[in-house]
């Protein structure tokens, strides 16, 4: 054996992932670095350098830059760098700089790919997306165009109600879709047969227009099969017509779900939507921690996780809704209950306060007001019996402000786009995030969020000042190869993973949403929309969501770690708890987010 490559070979053994490679590929890798000795201020590589390979520090220290010249990390010994340049298209993503006298190992490109493709330990080290690991296939996590068993079987709006029954009969299904052309008018069932037609005496000539469930509640191919089970359990139906913009592709029955095993979630969905009092809603919702840890332990994606979460607060909100207008009788004018903040964009995990508000009619009364007033009053505290707390600070539709007529609404996002303050850069950004939960208008927020996106995105002001928002939220890098951990207090050493974690990355998902004119509110479903609208590139799209994903799924298996250990979940996370592999996969997907906020700051959004 070379004596050269000796004290490589020692170095490496130090080194992961170099150091779960058997003892004759290590001899044979270390065999494959070149050594360079580079005195403090040099260049290592610029932004854009085509890579020569993977470099690795010896000893010494590396500055690691954007291509706007803001700093990302200082990278000390046992750090590698340059590879994310490598996995995309062999040019360099960063510029690298020595910081004082430092000794480098390069291993070349062509072996860093071998490597990458044909050691485990290498796949499993640079591969910065948990998105290939395996999942259940459960109906849960299933698209619902995946479970449509059969071509749609429908009638048109001329067939009898006797016809229909024969096609039901010779089929052998209990429903059909009733359509004009293609596209879904209403839907028919074997018990509308028998209740409207046998029962109710009605010739075998009426047209099937006079007994159908006309203008039916249905879902796209594209919803989770999970949406299934929460809206037959919540609105006890037994079929589902699904369609595609219109276009009827088919219909989900009971007797479809019975191929496949009923999870939890639809379970709580079930007791949510049937309970008869805020006590029993709140045993639903205390076995949402548990819940969290099935799902966590189950593999399952960090945006079904969470999706599922926020489904059970979005019945258990309804079903309060519900009560309260028995309580206090119907609405005197349309109204709509939204949520804002983790539950507006879908994202609630296993510590949630409320954020939420009201948009009604104009011409709302002063009694109609003090109605509104009453029922914000029963559900708020509702919600907080049920775990979901008082927002801290008073977002909630018990507050006058956030209780309003939809023209006050207008006023209030005119103001903060024309008139950008500190507060309305604040508001703006809990207040982008809405989404309708229950209520009769649902008219009363479309058309403001309509206007709302054509008057910001084309107001360059307050796009600024969204932008100089959204990075005020820093990821916890430390420029001395480690993290930036809290100083002091009940949490001191550890990183808090929603502020300085996911907040950053809703924040940018949030001013690519305004700067497309994207209605989506998920950060996930914005982020993909943004690249889709060529508002932000693919690669700059892909290397986000990775980051996303793993800082969303550390965050999510460190609650389900607390809930397990009997403590109440949290979002703070010690890098100590973390393994090397873990530590360097988190510190990457940080850079991540500081080198896309970068670019946003100096106006280049992230085509980069």
């Amino acid at each position: 054996m070379d004596a050269d490559i000796q004290p490589i070979i020692a170095f490496l053994e130090g080194v992961h992932p170099y150091d779960n490679l058997p003892r004759d590929e290590l001899v044979r890798v270390a065999g494959s670095f070149s050594r360079r000795e580079l005195p403090a201020n040099a260049s290592v590589y610029a932004y854009g350098d085509e890579m020569e390979g993977l470099f690795l520090i010896k000893s010494g220290g590396v500055e690691i830059t954007d291509r706007n010249g803001a700093l990302v990390s200082i990278l000390g010994p046992r750090n590698s760098f340059g590879e994310r340049g490598l996995m995309r298209d062999g040019l360099a993503l960063t510029a690298a700089r020595t910081t004082e006298d430092t000794v480098l190992l390069l291993l070349p490109k062509p072996e860093f790919l071998h490597l990458r493709e044909e050691a485990p330990a290498f796949v499993r080290f640079f591969n910065r997306s948990r998105g290939e690991e395996a999942r259940p296939n459960t109906i849960e996590t299933m698209k619902v165009g995946d479970l449509l068993a059969r071509k749609p079987l429908a009638c048109d709006l001329a067939t009898s109600v006797q016809e229909a029954a024969v096609m039901m009969r010779d089929t052998r299904v209990s429903s059909l879709g009733v359509v004009e052309g293609e596209m879904l008018r209403g839907i028919v069932t074997v018990r509308d047969l028998s209740n409207k037609v046998v029962a109710g005496g009605l010739p075998l000539s009426t047209p099937i227009t006079e007994v159908m469930t006309a203008d039916p509640i249905s879902l796209s191919p594209d919803a989770l099969g999970t949406d299934i089970l929460h809206i037959m359990l919540e609105r006890r139906i037994g079929h589902l017509p699904i369609v595609d913009h219109g276009k009827f592709v088919g219909m989900i029955t009971q007797t479809d779900l019975t191929r496949f095993q009923a999870v939890s979630t639809a379970v709580l969905i079930r007791d949510a939507a049937a309970a008869t009092s805020v006590e029993e809603m709140a045993q639903v919702t205390a076995q949402i921690p548990q819940l969290l840890v099935q799902l966590v332990g189950g593999h399952q994606s960090h945006e079904v996780v969470t999706r599922l979460i926020t489904d059970i607060a979005d019945a258990v909100t309804r079903r309060l809704l519900a009560m309260a207008e028995d309580k206090l009788g119907p609405a005197p004018v349309p109204y709509l209950w939204l949520a804002c903040g983790s539950q507006g964009r879908q994202e609630q995990t296993g510590v949630s306060d409320q954020d939420n508000c009201i948009i009604f009619d104009d011409s709302a009364t002063e009694d109609d007001r003090q109605y509104f007033k009453q029922l914000a009053k029963i559900v708020s505290d509702g919600l907080n019996d049920c775990g979901y707390v008082y927002c801290p600070g008073d977002m909630m539709a018990t507050a006058d402000r956030w209780c309003q007529p939809q023209r006050v609404w207008r006023e209030y996002f005119a103001g903060w786009i024309n008139k950008p303050s500190t507060e309305a850069q604040m508001l703006s950004s809990v207040m982008f995030d809405l989404r309708a939960i229950g209520g009769t208008g649902g008219h009363l927020f479309s058309d403001i969020q309509d206007e709302m996106l054509e008057k910001a995105a084309k107001n360059s002001i307050f796009v600024a000042h969204m932008i100089s928002n959204s990075l005020k939220h820093a990821p916890p890098l430390g420029l001395l190869r480690g993290f930036a951990t809290i100083r002091s207090g009940e949490h001191r050493n550890h990183i808090d993973m929603k502020h300085n974690g996911v907040v950053p990355i809703t924040d940018l998902a949030r001013v690519y949403a305004l700067q497309g004119r994207l209605t989506e509110v998920n950060t996930r479903a914005r982020i993909l929309a943004a690249e889709d609208a060529g508002v932000i590139s693919a690669s700059g799209a892909r290397d986000l969501l990775e980051g996303y994903d793993l800082i969303q799924t550390m965050r999510l298996e460190s609650q389900a770690h607390l809930v397990r250990s009997g403590r109440k979940p949290d979002n703070y996370l010690a890098p100590s708890d973390l393994s090397d592999f873990e530590r360097s996969h988190l510190r990457d997907a940080f850079v991540v987010v500081r080198t896309m906020q970068s670019a946003v700051g100096h106006g280049k959004g992230s085509m980069s």
